[in-house]
């Protein structure tokens, strides 16, 4: 008698996602869900397959490795990855709609500008006191 046990699809996900160096929070946000939704998720025995589909994509592994899962198996498949595109969620997910070197700058720029007030108030200052020693 032969008996089939059958994976846990939301372990599975947690564990590819564990594998790539990813948190939950991360997995979450591409998918567009909560954090919360995503714990529920990991924590589910069985999920249709449009939502597991979803996920793999964001994980970047076929759906069929999530529900197969093995750990050789995934680590053949993450570190020889073919299916990863330019499109991927992942990378979009740090897109600075600025130039982070200009923002240095700027900021260099307005605390030079900080200091040639301070120290001309300085200058003021001392003029002020010098003139207030004179009158004596």
């Amino acid at each position: 008698m032969e008996t089939t046990v059958k994976k846990h699809i939301g372990r599975n996900i947690s564990r590819i996602r564990e594998m790539k160096g990813m948190k939950q929070e991360t997995l979450a946000e591409i998918l567009g869900i909560s954090q919360q939704k995503m714990s529920v998720i990991e924590n589910t025995e069985d999920l249709e397959d449009a939502k597991l589909n979803e996920i793999a994509k964001a994980l970047e592994v076929p759906a069929s490795a999530i529900k197969e899962y093995s750990d050789e198996r995934m680590i053949n498949i993450i570190s020889h990855n073919t299916f990863q595109d330019d499109s991927s969620a992942v990378k979009n997910l740090y897109n600075p709609t600025f130039n982070p070197l200009d923002k240095l700058v700027e900021a260099y720029d307005e605390n030079k500008k900080l200091y040639e007030r301070l120290l001309q108030a300085e200058k003021e200052k001392t003029s002020y006191l010098e003139q207030l020693l004179m009158n004596k």
